[in-house]
């Protein structure tokens, strides 16, 4: 199973390197700004891409924290479906495997189906390059992708989409955890919905169950129980990336932690 962490994006092979990991997830550019993604690697995107490629080390990318392309407020859903194919492009051109993508929300009056209808249409609009993964989120009674049944209507709505093939699904624990989704099934419950979980971001949470607060925590230092947390990842079956607290230090001693348990 291949094992690895969010870093800063200045050197991810470096990063990569210290922590010993197969694979790296982090952002291109500001994760809270719309000014559009930056490769900040000295090599440049061909470069990073080629040396990757060398150092047989996968890349992921996120996107920035602000996109919402679910929303009704068209000066954060047109800007959002901007930036998302900005960072489509980008990821692309580094050779990424995948491009992981907050599900969003919609304001505390507005229909929910017009946050799943909008999904279809950022799906149609943008050219994907490269496999486009929503991940679950754990706060926010409006969240398109907090709950189990608003995922699934989220898929219902871009099955109909061209590119529905490209679009995949990334896990992540201590959003399951604090978004009131049980991890002794969810990893079931998902794949009944989406027919695939591309990738796991395996964190412990600080917070307990359904609290609707996405705070990580390394792994056996929060509330979720370690066999659980392990049984996910196996069950899932997927690449995994840790998004806990620290450096590469406390990254490594993540990674044991959880290959002990798998």
């Amino acid at each position: 199973m291949l094992i690895g962490a969010h870093v800063d994006q200045t050197d991810p092979l470096a990063e990569a390197a210290a922590r010993q990991a197969p694979l790296v997830q982090f952002f291109l550019g500001d994760p809270q700004g719309y000014q559009g993604p930056e490769i900040r690697y000295a090599g440049g995107a061909d470069g990073l891409k080629a040396d990757a490629e060398a150092a047989g080390v996968d890349l992921y990318v996120h996107a920035p924290y602000i996109v919402n392309v679910a929303t009704t407020n068209n000066r954060i859903r047109i800007p959002s479906r901007k930036l998302l194919q900005q960072h489509v492009d980008a990821a692309a051109s580094i050779g990424a495997k995948g491009l992981i993508v907050h599900g969003g929300h919609v304001n505390k009056t507005d229909d929910p189906e017009k946050g799943f209808d909008n999904w279809r249409k950022a799906i149609e609009a943008t050219d994907l390059k490269l496999p486009l993964l929503i991940e679950n989120t754990a706060g926010g009674d409006n969240a398109m992708t907090r709950h189990l049944e608003r995922i699934a209507r989220v898929w219902d709505a871009i099955a109909s989409a061209e590119q529905a093939d490209r679009v995949g699904f990334c896990l992540d624990t201590c959003h399951a955890h604090a978004g009131g989704n049980a991890l002794e099934t969810v990893v079931g419950d998902v794949l009944a919905i989406t027919g695939r979980i591309d990738l796991v971001h395996c964190n412990d949470s600080r917070d307990a169950f359904d609290s609707g607060a996405d705070r990580h925590a390394n792994f056996g230092a929060g509330t979720i129980d370690p066999e659980l947390l392990a049984s996910v990842v196996r069950e899932a079956g997927a690449p995994v990336v840790c998004e806990t607290p620290g450096g590469a230090a406390e990254h490594t001693a993540d990674f044991a932690w959880l290959a002990e348990r798998l």
